[in-house]
């Protein structure tokens, strides 16, 4: 009995940083939408200037500290690029931490739509990236749509 009783302790142990990363990575992807805050800006600025907002303020938008939700604590603009600051009720493990969507846009072509790249992910072709990734989230905590995919070898 105290050998089963040994065995199901370790196997719970085992889960509870697996259970942990999930929790994490779900508070992750829920405070990615306090984003689109920010992105319909940006895409404002972009297709009347064919420019990137340099700050929050550029964009029309409020100070970074004044878009906050329940796992953010700012949502800050520069050159195009929004990052999140995680805080408020968020996991300690990413209190303090940051993602950053950059906008990828077709060179000369205002209107086409801002694609948001999570992270490092690749930029796609015939688009080029904006703005500076400031993510120091551990990849273990990022949703794989923030992941760079792994590149395949060229024949």
């Amino acid at each position: 009995m105290m050998a089963v009783l040994g065995v199901v302790a370790i196997l719970a142990l085992m889960a509870v940083p697996a259970m942990q990363e999930g929790a994490l990575k779900k508070q992750v992807k829920e405070a990615m939408a306090l984003a689109d805050v920010a992105k319909p800006a940006v895409q404002s600025f972009w297709t009347m200037t064919g420019e990137m907002p340099a700050d929050n303020k550029a964009a029309g938008l409020p100070p970074p500290e004044k878009i906050i939700g329940s796992l953010v604590s700012a949502v800050r603009v520069a050159d195009g690029a929004v990052t999140l600051t995680f805080g408020n009720n968020a996991g300690r493990a990413i209190a303090g931490k940051k993602l950053t969507l950059r906008p990828a846009v077709v060179p000369g072509e205002d209107v086409v739509p801002i694609a948001w790249l999570c992270h490092n992910v690749a930029v796609p072709k015939g688009m080029e990236v904006r703005g500076r990734d400031e993510t120091d989230l551990p990849s273990s905590n990022l949703p794989v749509d923030c992941r760079a995919a792994p590149q395949e070898k060229e024949k």
